[in-house]
């Protein structure tokens, strides 16, 4: 570990962390921590040592130019912190940063061990992948943990996933052995418009941090940009017949699983949000549902230079797009 300055005391801290990698379709998690470092104007403390644990042939560094003076910039995972106003302030701690190309459980024990000396009392590990789910709808967050008395106090789901897992994964399970409480919140990603940006996830990922954690996050564009992506997909979906007709599909297999659940806690979130931005004045390759990797979906050969989605395969046996993952 590398300290660029001094830890600071925190009030009740809470670290969120995202991993830019298979642990992150259309950039969605790492998005919503840098959303977060941005509003509330982050100050990075400390930074892993990138020759540790990163491989440079496939994370390459940067070269920059800075007062006329030629820089590098080393790819690696930062911790920053930020403080949250209101009645009841409190520190989040952000870890954003690359999954690592080797060292996992030296990783994960040094990200343990500033967890520890900093106090904190709960991980947050965002993550998004791959799943069929129609760009149209609501984007399905799951929420697991693998303490099942945190699930009952939280409304989460124990994980029950097995197979291949990313560093989020891997991270959870660390907490769980050394008693920290910890969490993963999944967007599932439409996996036939996989290309970053996807800020309609990254926007679903902080509306769900804030009911786990109780707080407000200040949106800034993001909801605009939200909106103004899905009419983009819907622009480019309806040129193709084949991608809209499987894309219908999508939405009625999704309207029809979730039929039962139109109301009650869904409805009662909604309205607790709405009370919360009513009455706090604002401040200033990837997993899939099944576990593997995810190609992306999309193709850039069209002649007027904008990028379609290409024609997805005949739906047939489409599995639950709720991931499992841990």
């Amino acid at each position: 570990m590398i300290e660029l300055e001094g830890v600071p005391e925190l009030i009740d801290p809470v670290m969120v962390a995202a991993f830019e990698g298979w642990n992150d379709a259309g950039d969605a998690a790492s998005t919503a921590v840098a959303h977060l470092d941005r509003e509330w104007k982050g100050e990075v403390f400390a930074a892993l040592d990138a020759e540790d644990y990163y491989d440079f042939q496939v994370n390459r560094p940067t070269v920059f130019t800075e007062g006329g003076v030629r820089k590098i910039t080393w790819p690696t995972t930062r911790l920053s912190v930020v403080r949250v106003g209101g009645a009841k302030p409190r520190d989040l701690v952000l870890v954003r940063g690359i999954e690592p190309s080797m060292r996992w459980r030296s990783f994960c024990n040094e990200l343990l061990g500033f967890a520890h000396e900093l106090g904190v009392e709960l991980v947050v590990i965002l993550g998004a992948l791959l799943g069929d789910t129609p760009h149209t709808r609501p984007v399905p967050i799951s929420g697991t943990t693998s303490d099942a008395d945190l699930a009952r106090r939280m409304g989460l789901e124990e994980t029950k996933y097995e197979g291949p897992t990313g560093i989020v994964g891997v991270l959870q399970e660390a907490c769980t052995h050394v008693g920290v409480p910890a969490v993963s919140l999944w967007a599932a990603v439409p996996h036939y418009v996989s290309q970053p940006p996807n800020p309609k996830a990254t926007l679903a990922l902080l509306n769900r941090l804030e009911d786990l954690l109780d707080l407000r996050i200040p949106l800034g564009e993001l909801p605009e940009d939200a909106r103004a992506w899905q009419v983009g997909v819907d622009q480019l979906a309806a040129e193709d017949s084949e991608v809209a007709e499987y894309v219908q599909t999508l939405e009625e297999a999704r309207d029809t699983a979730e039929l039962p659940e139109a109301s009650g806690e869904a409805i009662a979130r909604e309205f607790e949000r709405y009370l919360r931005r009513r009455d706090v004045s604002p401040p200033g390759g990837h997993a899939t549902a099944e576990g593997g990797e995810g190609g992306s979906y999309l193709r850039g050969d069209n002649p007027s230079g904008r990028t379609r989605p290409s024609k997805p395969p005949r739906p047939g046996n489409e599995d639950e797009d709720s991931p499992d993952e841990d």
